[in-house]
C-alpha cells in the first residue's frame, strides 16, 4: 500500500517466421524512432519548407466528412491559410452537407480517384474514416508527397503502423496524429513534469478510460446478423468496406457509429481512446517499444466463440512492460490499462479520491510522489500539500489542427508526427493483439516485428486485404 495521504475533499499477414518487406532500411528507421522515443522535434527537410510558401494557401482535401470528419474539416478550414480544394465521402448525405459549406470544393466518393485526379492540385489531406481504412489512405497520400493529418489510431494493425511511419520519415512529409489534446497546455505540462523528474523516477503507471458512454457504444454481443439488407441509396457500401472482408450491410451496427465495436473495422476502446491517454505519458517518459504484453478480458466475451470472432469486448485490462531508462526506476516499467468493467486498483485511486477519480486519466507513481493526469484538464501532483508551491511551466495555447497547417507551411514542427506517435500506436495495438489472446503473456521483438513465443498472435500483426484492395508498396 502506498503511503500518500488520501484526498478527502472531491475536486473536480505476418506469420511467426516471416518478415514484412518495408520501403527503407531498418537501421534508418531505428534512428528515427530513437529520436521519437525521446519526443524530439521532427526535423523537416529544407526542401519541404519551400514546398508550400507561408504566404500562399494550403490546398487541402478532406477524406471522410461525417461525424468526427465534419469537425476536422471545419477546424482545419478555419485556418486563414487553408483552402478546401476537395472533399470525399462514401456517404452522399455527408458529402452533400460538406459541399454546401464548401461550394468550391471538388467532390469524390472514392479516395483513390481523389488522389489520382487531385495529385498536382492539393498539398495535404486529412483522413477521418473507420480504422481499417486509415493505412491505405494515409500511405497512398504520403507516397504522393502529401502532408497527412490522420485520426487515431494511425492504423488498424501493427504492420501498417510500421510501414506508415517509415514511409512518412522517408518521404519527409508533415504528419500529425489526431490526438487533439496533445497540443493542449494540460498534456504538454504533464509531459514536461515527467521529463524533468517532478515526482522522481517512475515506478508504475496506471491508465484508464471508464466512461459509461464507451460501454454503451460497445453493447454489441455478436455475432453479426445472419442475413443483411440492401444498403441505403446514399451509401457506397463496397467503398465503405474497403480492405475489410465482404460483409452484408445491416442498419445501426456498422455505419455511421458502431463500427468501432467490430474486429473487422475498429480497434476497440483501448485502440481508440488509448492513443489520447497514452500520449503525455509516452512523450514524458520517452518510452521505447514494449517487451511484453498481456490482457485480461470480460469473461462473457472470453467464453463466447461467436463474440470473439466478431466483436471487441466491453472491458479489458492490458499490462505492458517497457524497457527502463533514466526516468524510470529499475530495468523495466510496468504500465497498465483499464477500461469498461476494469478499474485501477482501489489504493491507487485513493491517492486522489475514491469518489471523484477521473474516468479518463493516467496515474504515474514516482519515488517522490505521484502525478495524476486528468484527460482534458492536466496534471495534479500528489500529495497535494507537498507540491502546493511547485512551479509549473508556462505554455502558450496551441490548436492541434492549426499546428499541422503551420507545419505544412514551414512555420513550425508538429509534436504528434508519425515518427513520434507511430511507436506509441504500435504498443497500443500490441494490446489489441493481447486482447484476442487473453491470459497469454506475449513476448515482443520490435526489430523483427514478431512475437517470439506465440504463432497465433503473430497472425494478427498484419491482416490480409480482400481482393482488389492491395496497397502498392506494402
Amino acid at each position: 500500500m502506498l503511503a500518500f495521504r488520501m484526498k478527502t475533499s472531491p475536486h473536480r499477414d505476418v506469420t511467426s517466421d516471416r518478415r514484412i518487406s518495408l520501403p527503407f532500411t531498418r537501421r534508418s528507421f531505428l534512428r528515427a524512432t530513437a529520436l521519437a522515443g525521446l519526443a524530439a522535434p521532427f526535423i523537416l527537410p529544407s526542401r519541404l519548407r519551400a514546398a508550400v510558401s507561408p504566404n500562399s494557401k494550403l490546398n487541402h482535401a478532406s477524406i471522410g466528412v461525417g461525424g468526427m470528419g465534419w469537425n476536422d474539416l471545419n477546424t482545419l478550414a478555419k485556418h486563414p491559410k487553408v483552402h478546401i480544394a476537395a472533399l470525399c465521402d462514401v456517404d452522399a448525405n455527408h458529402l452533400d452537407k460538406a459541399a454546401k459549406a464548401f461550394p468550391d470544393a471538388r467532390l469524390y466518393s472514392d479516395w483513390r480517384e481523389l488522389l489520382e485526379k487531385e495529385g498536382d492540385k492539393i498539398d495535404s489531406i486529412n483522413a477521418a474514416v473507420p480504422d481499417h481504412m486509415h493505412f491505405p489512405i494515409a500511405y497512398s497520400a504520403i507516397r504522393k508527397g502529401k502532408h497527412v493529418y490522420c485520426q487515431k489510431p494511425m492504423c488498424h494493425d501493427v504492420a501498417e503502423v510500421r510501414a506508415l511511419t517509415e514511409a512518412a520519415v522517408k518521404r519527409g512529409v508533415v504528419t500529425q496524429l489526431g490526438t487533439q489534446l496533445a497540443a493542449g497546455i494540460g498534456d504538454r505540462t504533464t509531459a514536461h513534469l515527467l521529463k524533468t523528474g517532478a515526482i522522481g523516477k517512475i515506478k508504475h503507471a496506471y491508465l484508464c478510460s471508464n466512461r459509461a458512454d464507451a460501454v454503451a457504444n460497445y453493447r454489441l454481443v455478436g455475432p453479426r446478423p445472419a442475413t443483411g439488407q440492401q444498403p441505403p441509396a446514399q451509401l457506397k457500401w463496397d467503398l465503405w468496406l474497403g480492405t475489410a472482408p465482404v460483409r452484408d450491410y445491416a442498419p445501426a451496427i456498422y455505419h455511421p457509429a458502431k463500427w468501432r465495436a467490430w474486429l473487422d473495422f475498429g480497434t476497440g476502446w483501448s485502440g481508440d481512446i488509448g492513443c489520447h491517454i497514452f500520449d503525455s505519458t509516452w512523450k514524458g517518459l520517452g518510452l521505447k517499444p514494449a517487451l511484453t504484453v498481456q490482457a485480461e478480458v470480460q469473461g462473457s466475451w472470453k467464453n463466447s466463440p461467436a463474440r470473439r470472432a466478431d466483436n471487441w469486448p466491453q472491458g479489458d485490462h492490458i499490462t505492458w512492460t517497457f524497457p527502463g531508462n533514466d526516468l524510470i526506476e529499475g530495468k523495466e516499467l510496468t504500465l497498465e490499462w483499464f477500461d469498461g468493467e476494469y478499474f485501477p486498483p482501489k489504493d491507487i485511486r485513493a491517492l486522489y479520491s475514491l469518489e471523484d477519480y477521473p474516468q479518463e486519466s493516467a496515474m504515474l507513481i514516482g519515488t517522490e510522489g505521484a502525478l495524476l493526469h486528468h484527460h482534458g484538464r492536466g496534471p495534479t501532483l500528489l500529495p497535494e500539500k507537498k507540491f502546493e508551491n511547485f512551479e509549473r511551466p508556462k505554455f502558450e495555447p496551441r490548436d492541434h489542427y492549426h499546428h499541422f497547417v503551420d507545419a505544412c507551411l514551414g512555420l513550425t514542427k508538429t509534436e504528434s508526427h508519425f515518427a513520434q506517435t507511430g511507436p506509441m500506436t504500435e504498443a497500443i495495438l500490441l494490446g489489441t493483439v493481447a486482447i484476442r489472446n487473453p491470459g497469454e503473456k506475449l513476448e515482443w521483438n520490435h526489430r523483427r516485428m514478431k512475437f517470439t513465443n506465440h504463432a497465433a498472435a503473430n497472425r494478427l500483426v498484419k491482416r490480409s486485404y480482400r481482393a482488389g484492395w492491395h496497397v502498392g508498396g506494402f
